[in-house]
């Protein structure tokens, strides 16, 4: 019964490392939402799909829309101790962004930039010619924390825009403070269009890099939301649907006005664009209307199908009342660009709506939380004694800290086990006796339980309870900026496989594979388990059990071997602990049970001799 127990609990845990692993690298097609058929302002190919095109234009009455200008855009940077943002004159907005402590390639000094590759610069106004990416803007002022630029439509609508670096009090220094400031200058009310506000765009982070952590997400003050980039690819196991121009969300609530009246309010709070590791996050002053999130190609050489040359951006889309006569109006926002680190996003002091669900830590988000946060402590102490291991080192002391918590339940797991391995010969005599009278036989069975103070499923409560913390450090390795580059070992990226020998390229894409490495870690995490299962009392000889459990470590390291080292780590120091203290365990005293009737005198005493 104890060995069903386990099969169970590791049934479940390797399902839902195989939901993970399946869900990430490939999903169905999504349902094809309506599209209109106008013309995309994006400037970069949209996927070799129809056109698409903004949420709604003013009328050629209000503005006489301009020729798109041909000169050549000016910049300019400003920068802290995190960050250089270049900003442009082209839209007025920000071409990229630097960030200094985290380097693009392992080994290499250049710093990682967000928004490099790009459909349009982040923060331009998006579909809306004149002031959009296509305008070139006027440099009003300079500082070393902030910019301002400017431009006039038709001599009718002055555009100001102003950036300004934060960090210290004033915010995070990841963090851009942005206002735009719309003026009429006529003396006649002036409608304005939707603003869509660009929110950057994401890009895989190198050419190894398929794209599966590529999305979208937006938050309504509820929860968050996400799109996956290759929700747009079109495609799928069953069916081949063309790729999608664009999705459109709308993002809204049922509010009550000053009437008592029902109508519905825009509850955008914020909406991200973000790979594995980085995110950039566009927080508004006032709630959005609708998210519009495309998939771009940034490789133009590349073909068309190949995935990974596609990076997706978004629109953050708001609505703008008409302007009074010389009246102006004010869209704020903040702007975040940078390493997604759940230590600074969950600062409520300087991210006031949730922004740390860019995480994405899922439904075990709570011990996935847990685990980063002990495991970020630990880094702190630990680095001033091994600053190069020092992440390696936060993973092993976190993983022991679990282990020794567990303890109790593990020991009252194990008496459980010893009682049921003890009784199992009076189940089966019942089974054999009662076997013409199910009924009979589990009342007898349930009797003989309660009798010897036996719980049938205490011996998967261990793996029941570790199950939600291995799973939230599943997820948390998927997100977690700070494991990125951190070596250990002979690991040199603990976010990575450890490879420490490449064969050469392959092409089995359905099992993660695009090289066949040499990998360690999972092939030690793979040795504890064999050896652990070895340890472990086995109160069944049922063939099939017997050949499955065999069979579990073979699968656990196909599953393991192209995710990151860091989760073979934990794995392996897991299972280190779990054989020392199964060692122990084979070593207490056997429980005192009642003497096994004669009509089971004959069967085998299935425990396992002390050592």
């Amino acid at each position: 019964m104890d060995k069903k127990n386990t099969v169970i609990g590791v049934l479940l845990l390797v399902g839902a490392i195989a939901s993970f692993v399946i869900s990430a690298r490939y999903a169905p097609a999504p349902t094809k939402p309506a599209i209109t058929s106008t013309s995309s302002g994006s400037p970069i190919a949209q996927n070799e799909a129809p056109a698409s095109g903004p949420a709604h234009s003013v009328s050629d009455a209000v503005f006489t829309a301009p020729e798109k200008s041909s000169a050549p855009a000016d910049y300019l940077t400003l920068e802290n101790e995190y960050v250089t943002v270049k900003f442009t004159t082209a839209g007025g907005a920000i071409d990229h962004v630097e960030l200094k402590k985290h380097p693009a390639l392992l080994g290499k000094p250049d710093p990682y930039m967000l928004n490099a590759k790009q459909a349009a610069p982040a923060l331009s106004l998006l579909h809306f010619p004149g002031v959009d990416q296509d305008a070139r803007y006027a440099l009003v002022s300079q500082t070393a924390s902030e910019v301002i630029y400017r431009t006039v439509l038709d001599g009718k609508l002055e555009v100001s825009r102003r950036y300004t670096l934060q960090g210290g009090t004033s915010g995070d220094p990841y963090q851009i403070r942005h206002e735009t400031v719309f003026r009429n200058l006529t003396d006649q009310a002036l409608p304005l269009q939707k603003l869509a506000v660009s929110a950057g765009t994401a890009a895989p982070l190198s050419e190894n890099d398929s794209g599966i952590y590529l999305n979208v997400g937006y938050y309504n003050g509820e929860k968050a939301a996400f799109t996956r980039r290759d929700e747009l690819a079109g495609g799928g196991f069953f069916t081949q649907s063309p790729p999608l121009p664009f999705i459109e969300k709308t993002v809204s609530r049922q509010d009550k006005n000053a009437q008592g009246a029902e109508v519905t309010v825009p509850a955008m709070q914020w909406v991200t664009v973000k790979n594995q590791f980085f995110a950039s996050i566009l927080t508004p002053d006032q709630p959005g209307t609708s998210v519009r999130i495309e998939r771009v190609k940034l490789d133009q050489f590349a073909p068309a199908e190949d995935r990974k040359a596609y990076g997706v951006t978004a629109a953050a889309q708001f609505e703008l009342a008409p302007l009074a006569p010389g009246a102006s109006t004010t869209w704020g926002a903040t702007y975040f660009a940078g390493p997604k680190e759940y230590s600074r996003l969950s600062q409520t002091a300087k991210f006031k709506h949730s922004e740390d669900l860019v995480m994405e830590f899922g439904f075990f988000g709570f011990f996935s939380k847990l685990l980063l946060t002990i495991m970020t402590w630990i880094h702190g102490v630990v680095v001033h004694v091994s600053p190069v291991w020092a992440w390696g080192w936060a993973i092993i002391f976190t993983t022991l800290i679990l282990k020794i918590v567990f303890v109790p339940f593990t020991l009252a797991a194990s008496r459980s086990s010893k009682r049921m391995q003890k009784i199992m010969p009076l189940v089966t005599a019942s089974k054999e006796k009662y076997k013409d009278n199910p009924a009979k036989a589990q009342e007898a069975m349930m009797k003989i339980y309660k009798e010897n103070k036996v719980n049938p499923i205490g011996g998967c409560v261990p793996i029941l309870i570790t199950i939600p913390f291995f799973i939230g450090f599943f997820s948390m390795l998927q997100s977690t900026a700070e494991l990125r580059f951190a070596s250990f070992l002979w690991a040199h990226d603990l976010a990575a496989p450890d490879t420490i020998l490449s064969f050469g390229s392959v092409t089995l894409p359905l099992l993660g594979l695009t090289h066949l490495n040499l990998n360690i870690l999972p092939l030690m995490m793979g040795a504890t388990m064999l050896y652990q299962m070895k340890l472990t009392p086995t109160p069944s000889a049922d063939p099939a059990q017997q050949t499955m459990m065999k069979f579990m470590p073979v699968m656990m390291i196909f599953f393991f071997y192209s995710y990151a080292s860091a989760l073979s780590l934990y794995s392996t120091v897991n299972g280190l602990f779990t054989i020392a203290q199964q060692m122990v365990i084979n070593r207490l005293p056997e429980p005192a049970m009642p003497a096994v009737p004669a009509t089971a005198a004959g069967m085998k005493n299935v425990t396992p001799k002390k050592k």
